[in-house]
């Protein structure tokens, strides 16, 4: 259990900070008393570089690299972020192509491969398993246990937020102290939305950052529905437990 949690989002197609570029993808910065992770990498890495320097973000403190799924807006900026900082274990869904993980292998100190059951990756910071979805990748969500709660950041939950978000407190036996990152609910209509609330809700979740492919009728709905439980995501945020 970790006693200290900061998440910065450093790359996003929001910003709650002017000045700051909003290319499609998300990554987040994750600060805890036991260890720095780097997760997903954006569309861009140029510009995610760009963005941790200005938010005061050291690569080089980061452990750990934490893939969500083999999407181009997540990975794009992987090797920008390896060529400047290559002594990081890398934690991936097995939904890689066999090609993909043979490249990255020879670019990382150590690479770990995620295959269905979830598994505890380093102290305090578990991984759901690569979950299987309909029309989408193999994806995993990482989840930290903190003293707060359980604080799970997914990168485009095709798997689906609430089968992650269960798949999280059956994990931990705890409810979600936050669930954070894209929601993937874009193409979805009000009355889809409004389910998904009311179940994240019944599961015990007690706040949300819904952001990137979670869609404004999305984030719109989580903040009325959450209230002063929903945070607003985009580059620039902070996020403290």
């Amino acid at each position: 259990m970790t006693e200290r949690f900061r998440l910065t989002i450093v790359f996003d197609n929001y910003t709650c900070l002017e000045g700051f570029p909003t290319l499609w993808g998300f990554s987040a910065y994750i600060e805890t008393n036991r260890y720095t992770l780097l997760f997903d990498t954006g569309s861009n890495g140029r510009v995610l570089l760009q963005n941790m320097e200005r938010l005061g973000k050291n690569l080089q403190k980061a452990q750990a690299l934490f893939l969500s799924h083999p999407h181009w807006d997540h990975i794009g900026g992987v090797d920008s972020v390896l060529e400047r900082h290559p002594d990081m274990h890398l934690f991936l869904p097995d939904s890689f192509s066999k090609h993909m993980i043979r490249d990255l292998r020879n670019q990382v100190s150590a690479l770990t491969i995620i295959g269905k059951e979830p598994q505890e990756l380093l102290p305090g910071l578990y991984s759901t398993g690569t979950m299987q979805s309909i029309g989408g990748p193999g994806e995993h969500a990482a989840i930290f246990d903190t003293s707060k709660g359980p604080v799970v950041v997914t990168g485009c939950a095709h798997p689906g937020i609430v089968a992650i978000a269960r798949r999280a407190t059956e994990i931990t036996g705890r409810e979600i102290a936050l669930l954070v990152g894209g929601f993937h609910l874009m193409y979805e209509d009000a009355d889809t939305i409004t389910d998904v609330i009311d179940q994240l809700e019944s599961l015990g979740v007690a706040s949300v950052c819904p952001t990137h492919c979670s869609g404004d009728l999305a984030i719109e709905m989580f903040h009325e529905a959450f209230g002063k439980r929903a945070l607003a995501g985009g580059v620039g945020r902070v996020i403290d437990l």
